[in-house]
């Protein structure tokens, strides 16, 4: 038996022990006092002879090296738990494990038995940390009587130093820790003292050699405020900036180790250059619409600003119902913190030919717009736009010459854009648009909300809904360019209709409408670490008025579908039936990457 207050063990590296022994396979057993029965799951996990009882045959020589690891590593978990006085006994085959040369020749292992007192758990006796700034407060857990847990006491002191190093002191430190375990009492005292250091500023930002963007780009990306009171969410800032470019493989800034006698500070940055090109393609089938296909080549750095230019097109509707497959070419131009280092500016041309159900369009458009990033979770972007269309309608060709101007915000905070198991999504979107000669004037609504709720401790049910509502203003359907009016049905809106097949009849010609309402709700079931399964509906409203007023219709579809997970997101399979509304066909069918939404 073996006191961790008493005696001290020296632990083998797992890793160390690579000389061969017989191998075999072996029974593991853990054993745990009534105080810690609800930890076996965590003590488990923290056990390597149980990992290497999991992994089937291991030699003699791995078994002893992971239990005399383990001594340390169960300590180590009870003491995150407060259980300061625990006795750990492993014994292989009868044997203490502590007790056995790690060289030791050893025949095949049979069993291993694990078995840890815990003794009981220690409350905190004097729980003091100081000093601390205006403002910042220990955890609630740190306080005389609580459970003296590691985590607890680790969090109190982090916490006296973060909030010194976020008013400016960037050097302060835990410079008197202590800890004395009182076992009569069973409580831990616990009295930190914090060395705060001067108040500083920031000083340069030094930048090592290597990256390709200029210097005085890198800088104004950065955006390191020199000479201001040090802020340790500026230096994250600056960071994600970079990051945000594309255009570096990795970011890492650090503090200089010393403070200068006028009270600034030093950034040492250090960065690597991604590679300069990079292309990728895409794909989706759908049982009506046909083969998608679709690529991007990308250039970062072009011209030594951090810029991105990028060329991407895709081709749409082969092997589908329509006519004429749908295709669009752009190119567009990216340059990080133009204006400020929270601005990007963007500059964009496109050309497009969509062959729909209910209208045919050529268009090509030019766009300058700016982006500004709030904070990580939002953004703002504004652009101007000129748009010529070529659009035909039933037997009639319209010409529409527009200039726009899109506002709009977008609120993301998914954990995983691909496959999101909680947080939320918001695009909301406004843009007037002026005709130029005979074209008309009016303006364009969206919104599109999203939110995702996992369920249970490994979130294995995701619960996650959508609602999009659009509007036209301004401009009768006739006079509305045809791709700024509204439609549903497909992988977008309604699953089990048909693409675009709800749409509203005016002097006896089907177009889109003027408002639309979308709703959508999944249940996503893991069955394990490769598939899901999911269950959907979705509803879809089209309107000839501009807002809901009822007078529209209202269609929906339901369905089933499976996940296959991968590391570029879900491969997504879904078969959907119409639930309401007319439909042309008895089911739909898509396949594609991503969640749904």
């Amino acid at each position: 038996m073996i006191s961790f207050f008493r005696a001290r063990i020296a632990l083998i590296s797992f890793g160390f022990a690579c000389v061969c022994g017989p191998v075999s396979a072996f029974d593991a057993n853990l054993q745990l006092s009534p105080e810690v029965e609800a930890l076996k799951d965590e003590l488990s996990a923290a056990s390597l002879v149980l990992a290497v009882r999991r992994e089937g045959v291991a030699s003699a020589q791995d078994i002893l090296a992971a239990a005399q690891a383990d001594y340390g590593r169960l300590v180590s978990a009870l003491y995150e738990r407060g259980y300061y006085g625990p006795v750990v006994s492993i014994r292989v085959d009868g044997r203490e494990a502590a007790d056995i040369p790690p060289l030791a020749r050893l025949g095949p292992v049979v069993r291993v038995d694990l078995r840890v007192e815990s003794g009981r758990a220690f409350k905190l006796g004097v729980a003091k940390i100081a000093p601390l700034p205006e403002g910042t407060a220990a955890p609630d857990r740190f306080r005389s009587g609580a459970v003296a847990e590691l985590s607890t006491i680790r969090d109190a002191a982090q916490a006296g130093v973060g909030g010194w190093r976020a008013v400016g002191y960037a050097k302060a430190r835990v410079a008197r820790e202590s800890v004395v375990a009182n076992h009569g009492r069973g409580e831990l005292d616990v009295d930190l003292g914090i060395d705060t250091g001067p108040r500083v500023r920031f000083g340069a930002l030094n930048i090592e050699e290597g990256s390709a963007v200029r210097l005085n780009r890198i800088r104004k990306i950065a955006g390191v405020p020199t000479g201001e009171i040090f802020d340790p969410e500026a230096l994250e800032r600056a960071a994600t900036r970079l990051r945000r470019t594309g255009v570096f493989a990795s970011v890492a800034l650090r503090e200089a180790d010393t403070v200068r006698a006028d009270g600034t500070m030093d950034v040492e940055l250090a960065l690597a250059d991604a590679k300069p090109r990079r292309y990728g393609f895409g794909a989706e089938l759908h049982s009506a619409e046909g083969l998608t296909l679709s690529g991007f080549w990308l250039h970062r750095n072009l011209s030594g600003g951090a810029e991105r230019f990028r060329i991407e097109g895709e081709v749409a509707g082969l092997l589908g119902e329509d006519d004429e497959p749908d295709y669009s070419l752009q190119a567009s131009l990216t340059r990080p913190s133009t204006l400020e280092k929270d601005t990007d500016l963007k500059l964009l041309a496109e050309i497009s030919q969509l062959d729909e159900p209910l209208y045919f369009l050529r268009q090509g458009s030019l766009e300058v717009g700016f982006s500004k990033y709030y904070s990580e979770a939002l953004t703002g972007d504004t652009a101007l736009i000129y748009e010529y269309s070529d659009a035909r309608v039933d037997t009639v060709t319209t010409l529409y010459s527009h200039l726009m101007l899109r506002i709009g915000a977008t609120w993301d905070s998914r954990d995983d854009k691909l496959n999101p198991t909680r947080g939320t999504f918001l695009r909301a979107e406004a843009m007037p648009y002026y005709g130029l000669g005979d074209s008309s004037s009016g303006a364009r609504g969206y919104l599109d909300a999203r939110a995702y709720r996992g369920l249970g401790a490994d979130e294995t049910v995701v619960l996650a809904a959508r609602f999009q509502l659009g509007t036209v203003v301004g401009s009768e359907i006739d006079e509305t360019p045809p791709d700024l009016l509204f439609l549903s049905g497909g992988s977008g809106t309604v699953r089990g209709h048909s693409y675009q097949s709800l749409f509203v009849t005016t002097g006896g010609v089907e177009t889109g409408g003027r408002a639309f309402v979308g709703l959508s709700g999944e249940a996503r079931v893991k069955l394990n670490d490769t598939f899901s399964a999911v269950g959907f509906y979705d509803l879809g409203y089209i309107g000839a008025n501009s807002g809901y007023d009822g007078s529209g219709d209202w269609h929906s579809g339901a369905g089933v579908g499976l996940r296959y997970q991968t590391g570029l997101g879900p491969i997504r399979l879904d078969l959907a039936v119409p639930v309401s509304g007319e439909s042309d066909n008895s089911f739909e069918v898509y396949v594609g990457i991503g969640q749904a939404f």
